[in-house]
């Protein structure tokens, strides 16, 4: 495989499990393409390509020659410096590393985090918040995101691996849309009872299970295992982490049980206003089953050398 290989189908695979529908992302790279038509000519050369055929900023090949043959990927949640330099060591010792894979962003995929968030509006809408306040709630706090964003120095992994000619990657909504996709799959088709199922059925998946021995199991944060667990809303993906204005609105919609991969103070406390149920499965361990899913589905040939909080499953016969 090639690098831009990886690239493209981790990005297809996205689209395909983006939670607001196919039709919808599609929409939006429509959108993209009369966006930047309707530029003058100094603009475009401003504009960022890449939207026209990925819907997500936030997933990248941040360095390295697309056409590049991989058959070692050196994969990790956070692939930083430290990380960086370990994939130089290994190669020194003998196990080259063709590339660096990371779940979270960094470079400019990191500075753009925020251009993902707009799709969290489409996800509220398919739960039963109309789309103007969903919208609307979630304004605010896109712009409180991006402003968070500007002083961070998010070159630093991207100028090592340039420094040291180590291509590398970041894959992030992509692999968020997955662990959801599969996740809200597997509750809808259960129909989980209670809270304490809904605990039951994550700790029977391999990411899960293995996060309980480091002490990261999931667990319920709002609400209590006895209770009914309801309408379940798998929170997994769209960037980070949206208004604190979503558990009034989803819970008039008819949600009764979140399940995240985290969640603040803030957050939590409006959770428990709103008589919202919350699970947390789990951030590593939520992420490692998206990167799992999605690496089963995009390498062929290629071995995978897990590190930075990343262990493999692999779902393959």
């Amino acid at each position: 495989m090639k690098i831009k290989d990886i690239y493209t189908k981790a990005v297809q695979c996205g689209i395909e499990l983006d939670p607001r529908g196919k039709s919808e992302v599609e929409a939006e790279l429509k959108r993209a393409k009369k966006d930047f038509d309707e530029l003058k000519e100094d603009k475009k050369k401003e504009f960022d390509k890449e939207k026209l055929i990925n819907p997500y900023a936030d997933t990248r090949i941040l360095y390295g020659d697309p056409d590049r043959d991989v058959k070692v990927v050196f994969v990790g949640i956070d692939m930083e410096v430290g990380e960086v330099l370990l994939a130089d060591r290994l190669t020194g010792k003998g196990k080259s590393i063709d590339l660096v894979i990371s779940h979270h962003p960094e470079g400019r995929a990191m500075a753009a985090l925020y251009e993902v968030m707009d799709m969290q509006a489409g996800i509220l809408l398919k739960y039963g918040v109309p789309i103007n306040v969903a919208e609307d709630i979630m304004s605010e706090r896109i712009k409180e995101v991006e402003r968070r964003l500007l002083p961070i120095n998010h070159t630093r992994a991207v100028d090592a691996a340039r420094l040291l000619e180590i291509p590398f990657m970041c894959i992030h909504t992509p692999s968020d849309n997955a662990v959801t996709n599969y996740l809200q799959k597997i509750f809808d088709e259960k129909r989980p009872d209670t809270v304490s199922d809904v605990i039951d059925i994550l700790k029977g998946i391999p990411e899960y299970k293995d996060a309980i021995t480091e002490k990261a199991g999931p667990r319920v944060i709002v609400g209590a295992e006895k209770r009914k667990a309801g309408k379940i809303f798998v929170d997994m993906t769209g960037g980070t982490g949206g208004s604190k204005s979503i558990y009034e609105k989803l819970a008039a919609a008819g949600v009764g049980t979140i399940v995240g991969m985290h969640i603040s103070e803030d957050h939590r406390k409006e959770a428990e206003k709103h008589h919202v149920n919350v699970v947390i499965a789990g951030h590593m361990s939520s992420d490692n089953l998206g990167m799992n899913l999605l690496l089963d589905d995009i390498l062929k040939d290629v071995e995978v050398i897990a590190a930075s909080g990343f262990r493999r499953f692999s779902r393959k016969n």
